[in-house]
């Protein structure tokens, strides 16, 4: 007989978002399915803030693209961490499992930001905007 763990993630901690109305950032679909967020540091929201920030009172400004794709690494990063490292960490699956997952997860997250920050340098002022209202829609 197998003894069950008590689920030691508090519902308060799991968010979902109501019905969102159709925008130019979510391509004009309305998304009535829960969500799934993760929290994120105190300093990374300011960081989101700040960039957010300069996305709509500077649109054209060259540095945009710069620091939106650092943002967009920043937040993969935390996100991977969040949905599936800590998973592991709560599982107790053990030290070795959890360094095999961090080695695999910092080589996809390295091709994620690779390949966003190729796209995200290329974008003009309203593509950069549409990232960034998608991205205020998450928060």
């Amino acid at each position: 007989m197998t003894t069950a763990k008590s689920n030691p993630i508090k519902t308060s901690q799991v968010k979902t978002k109501a019905a969102a109305k159709p925008s130019k950032a979510t391509g004009g679909v309305t998304n009535t399915a829960p969500s799934l967020r993760f929290y994120h540091t105190e300093v990374l929201r300011a960081q989101t803030d700040t960039v957010l920030h300069a996305l709509d009172t500077n649109p054209g400004d060259a540095e945009n693209g710069e620091a939106l794709s650092n943002l967009v690494a920043e937040l993969v990063e935390a996100g991977m961490d969040y949905y599936f490292l800590r998973a592991l960490k709560l599982a107790e699956v053990g030290f070795l499992v959890e360094q095999s997952a961090k080695l695999g997860m910092s080589g996809a997250v390295k091709v994620i930001n690779s390949l966003s920050r190729k796209f995200i340098l290329r974008m003009d002022a309203s593509q950069l905007s549409a990232i960034g209202a998608h991205i205020r829609s998450l928060a």
